[in-house]
């Protein structure tokens, strides 16, 4: 079974494999360029993965006029004929490749924020690893560490993403162990 990919682009999902080319409403890339839609899910090999960590690469081909849609108004007995249509503005893409891994975002900040290797090891050392978790899981066990596994993991989220959600939990359970 062949590789597929579930992707969201312009608010519509479109399930996609790699050398297949689909259209799809206008882009505003340039014919040519190189895009990567957001990935909802990736399967094919084994069970599908809900929180795919890889991308989906895609090339424009070109941009083009959808079919001719006519549209006919009419009202028997009056008189009353009207006749209009359209036709919609795609963008032929293909898709180049699925399952290339994304980049960390750690990488693309700038070496002079990075912390002392020393002071992550200590933190990491000291409590659980909460950039890893989401909120909900944040949340759910936080109810079950030690003040210092507490203080520790907020320390290690201000210092880190920061979520709101995450430094909420974190604080509430810290005040909770009090």
């Amino acid at each position: 079974m062949s590789s597929y990919a579930i992707i969201s682009l312009g608010g519509k999902q479109y399930r996609v494999s790699e050398g297949e080319r689909l259209l799809v409403d206008r882009l505003r890339a340039d014919e040519g360029a190189t895009l990567e839609p957001r990935v909802l899910l990736v399967g094919g090999n084994g069970a599908p993965d809900l929180s795919p960590s890889s991308t989906v690469t895609a090339r424009v081909v070109g941009h083009e006029l959808g079919e001719k849609i006519r549209i006919g108004k009419y009202r028997r007995r009056t008189g009353y004929k009207k006749h209009t249509g359209h036709r919609s503005k795609l963008t032929r893409i293909e898709i180049e490749s699925i399952g290339a891994a994304k980049r960390a975002k750690s990488a693309s900040k700038p070496k002079a924020e990075e912390k002392p290797v020393a002071e992550v090891e200590k933190v990491a050392a000291a409590g659980p690893d909460v950039e890893a978790m989401t909120i909900p899981q944040i949340t759910k066990a936080a109810a079950g560490w030690s003040r210092e596994e507490v203080e520790a993991a907020l320390e290690q989220e201000r210092s880190g993403k920061a979520r709101k959600g995450a430094l909420a939990a974190l604080e509430s359970a810290l005040e909770e162990t009090n």
